[in-house]
């Protein structure tokens, strides 16, 4: 299991200079020391060198034969509750401690960013909610995946509903109060000599799995969740007045749905641009709390 210290704390070498190092120092990105040590020391891991590429291919191929098998059965061999157990048992046991940090942190910070656009897009309202907020691993057997994927399209449902037509305007006043860092702590993690894979090798592994599990419409309403980045990404850029920060997003338009076979990578990217958009309304926070702390 590589440490961020091996490449973070090496000397710098001019002719042989550290990619991870240059992406680790890059301060463009707006992410938190923490959570760019995180990502940065799973990518960097030897399982994502060595284990990912061959797990890709085989994980689409499997798309593929699954998605063949659910044209004839598109309903057999669904369980819910069989898809968060296998999920569990494998973060448990075999997915490195910084990837199962940043899969439970994803939740905490979906759930912030659709509250934070429900509050301010809708002042004096509230939008039926179900957020998402696992302590632990064990946590997420309660369906949370799945719901995860409704909530986002039931908030965009009941959003442009309640807003009958009419574009997002920024109030007078922007609430930050449902922003903050999740309460979960990496040391935490399981840390087993087993747990050694990265997190897009477990998200590769972990889609087709995700795929036999559900039905045909579950999966492809899932996958087709990822479009929606740019949409929550917008209704944000539009609350701030910052269209600059649309420049972290890139899961394309939301009206061109892509098909399952590079569901996984997109998912990736999705976890990512979550990341990035909670930090920008972070650093927003915190520039909004500025003027009154002087």
């Amino acid at each position: 299991m590589s440490r961020t210290e091996d490449w973070l704390d090496a000397p710098h070498d001019p002719r042989d200079p550290n990619p991870w190092l240059a992406l680790y120092l890059d301060a463009s990105g707006p992410l938190a020391d923490e959570v760019k040590r995180a990502w940065l020391a799973d990518a960097a891991s030897r399982s994502r060198q060595f284990v990912l590429p061959v797990v890709r291919p085989l994980a689409r191929l499997s798309i593929v034969l699954i998605q063949l098998l659910k044209i004839v059965l598109p309903n057999g061999l669904t369980s819910s509750k069989w898809l968060h157990r296998t999920i569990v048992w494998g973060m448990k046991t075999f997915v490195r401690p910084e990837a199962n940090w940043l899969i439970l942190r994803h939740f905490h910070l979906g759930s912030q960013v659709l509250a934070f656009i429900g509050r301010n897009a809708l002042p004096g309202r509230e939008l039926p909610s179900h957020p998402l907020r696992p302590a632990d691993i064990d946590a997420l057997r309660d369906d949370v995946f799945l719901q995860h994927d409704l909530n986002l399209f039931n908030f965009v449902i009941e959003l442009n509903r309640a807003l009958g037509g009419r574009p997002i305007q920024p109030p007078a006043g922007l609430d930050f109060s449902m922003i903050e860092p999740p309460p979960l702590r990496l040391e935490e993690m399981p840390r087993r000599w087993t747990n050694f894979i990265d997190l897009q090798t477990a998200i590769e592994v972990y889609t087709p799995v995700y795929q036999l599990f559900l039905t045909d419409n579950d999966f492809w309403r899932a996958t087709n969740s990822l479009q929606l980045d740019e949409t929550i990404g917008i209704y944000c850029a539009t609350l701030l007045q910052r269209p600059d920060y649309l420049v972290f997003l890139n899961n394309k338009h939301p009206l061109v749905p892509l098909t399952t076979l590079r569901a996984g990578f997109r998912l990736v990217l999705h976890g990512l641009s979550t990341e990035m958009l909670h930090a920008l309304l972070s650093r927003a926070k915190a520039e909004h709390a500025a003027p009154f702390q002087r």
